[in-house]
């Protein structure tokens, strides 16, 4: 089955590597325009603007301070005329043993980047699409929503599962405006940010969880298709739901 996104403008956050990159290039190739957001690193995000094609452009933002999260999102509107959705997928990954100095730094930059931006573009959006009638928030959350992590990251854990909770209360409050929401929950997966903990714990370790007889750690080509589907509109009906993308390692 084909899906076609040539009508939609989809702003993805931190698409300028892993998980973000692949899902840019995946609603690309189905035609949509992207917003390719990014943090840092200017160069990576206008090359997969550019590979994207179909007019999308790159648009920079530290998503820990809320005013730049309100200026991506205006001047995205601004600059396409339209936004059909939302991919909520930047997020930091930050290790910090209980006994860190700056522990408390840290919860503070996690939640920051990871629940409070995607709450403050979401606000925004379903503001925005009440307006327009309608429109779609797709976010990528974790199983350590579900099953926790390990004491070094606890606050990526209490930041995903916020937002589960941000998304299925956005599904619930505002489908009679036909806005609907979604979340995706990887397990482990080949990304740059999680290159270190990969490492350190062990690939063979990691995959021996997995349930599948061909086991191979996830890859960002895993998770794209899935934006693709839930972007195009044809499973609204699965609005508030999480699915899960972690090769059975973790079941909810």
């Amino acid at each position: 089955m084909h899906i076609s996104l040539k009508s939609k403008t989809i702003l993805v956050t931190g698409a300028s590597r892993g998980i973000g990159r692949a899902i840019s290039l995946a609603c690309g190739r189905s035609g949509a325009r992207i917003a390719v957001h990014y943090h840092m690193n200017k160069a990576a995000a206008e090359r997969i603007a550019k590979t994207v094609g179909n007019g999308s452009r790159a648009f920079g933002a530290d998503l820990a301070d809320p005013h730049e999260c309100e200026k991506l999102f205006r001047g995205v509107v601004t600059a396409f005329g339209r936004l059909d959705v939302l991919v909520n997928n930047a997020g930091v990954f930050v290790k910090s043993p209980l006994a860190h100095a700056a522990w408390v730094k840290d919860w503070d930059r996690t939640m920051a980047v990871n629940l409070r931006a995607a709450g403050i573009l979401s606000r925004l959006a379903v503001r925005y699409f009440k307006n327009r009638k309608g429109g779609r928030i797709i976010t990528i959350a974790s199983r350590a929503a579900f099953r926790g992590d390990d004491e070094d990251y606890l606050a990526y854990a209490a930041s995903k599962a916020g937002m589960v909770a941000l998304s299925k209360s956005i599904a619930r409050a505002f489908g009679k405006d036909n806005i609907t929401c979604f979340v995706i929950a990887p397990g482990w997966v080949r990304t740059g940010m999680a290159k270190e903990s990969i490492r350190a714990y062990g690939e063979k370790r990691i995959v021996a969880e997995q349930a599948l007889r061909r086991r191979r750690l996830t890859e960002p080509a895993d998770i794209a298709p899935l934006v693709v589907l839930l972007a195009s509109g044809l499973a609204d009906h699965a609005t508030g739901t999480t699915i899960d993308v972690n090769a059975g390692s973790y079941v909810h």
